[in-house]
């Protein structure tokens, strides 16, 4: 129970210092130059408003460094807006990202962006279906970030959190915008018998932290 405290604690710490920050303001967590700009183009391009707020992308970032997260999995990884951000942690941490998305024009942009940004030896994309594709992933994660489609969130966590390592988190996005479009899989995370769950919002979508007790 005290890695959920320090989880915890981590999260209320954050959330107010990371919402309506700029990265002029936070030097702590802002990335490189070149990286920002990777960052600023991919969100231009977002008209289906795909990614992750900054807000979020930078909690990502703090939390996967914080937790010493080596092996995560992202299931949606859009235009790899996330999957950077994620990157820049486990740059820190030695570990590697695994991002899957199923469009395959999306999936040429992720893995176009992740190695302009620097990040190609770190973040693999994979093109094609998620639920066909991580079965073909060997082991455990260590964190693992869903943000595909809504409707589809409970059969997503059904397949993967037993593969989450005991002390690992399952995360989730649009918790809170979407949350109407997941009420099947926001009873599974608070009912399952080896879940601790806490929503939080560094941004306005809300991201649910599952924890998979030890």
């Amino acid at each position: 129970m005290r890695v959920v405290a320090r989880i915890l604690v981590l999260v209320v710490w954050l959330s107010p210092q990371l919402v309506g920050q700029s990265p002029n303001r936070d030097s702590g967590t802002s990335p490189s130059p070149a990286v920002r700009d990777v960052l600023s183009r991919i969100r231009a391009a977002d008209k289906g408003q795909l990614a992750v707020s900054e807000e979020d992308g930078r909690f990502l970032r703090i939390l996967v460094a914080s937790t010493s997260a080596r092996r995560v999995l992202e299931i949606g990884g859009a235009s790899g807006y996330s999957g950077i951000w994620m990157g820049l942690g486990l740059r820190e941490t030695g570990g590697r990202l695994t991002t899957i998305e199923f469009d395959p024009v999306r999936a040429g942009e992720a893995a176009e962006n992740v190695k302009a940004a620097g990040l190609a030896d770190i973040v693999q994309v994979i093109h094609g279906d998620a639920f066909v594709e991580i079965p073909k992933l060997s082991g455990t994660f260590d964190l693992v970030f869903l943000d595909a489609w809504k409707p589809d969130y409970k059969k997503f966590f059904d397949q993967v959190f037993p593969r989450v390592s005991p002390g690992g988190l399952f995360l989730a996005h649009n918790v809170i915008n979407k949350k109407d479009e997941m009420k099947d899989f926001l009873r599974a995370i608070e009912t399952h018998p080896q879940a601790t769950t806490a929503i939080v919002s560094p941004g306005f979508e809300g991201i649910s932290m599952t924890y998979k007790k030890r």
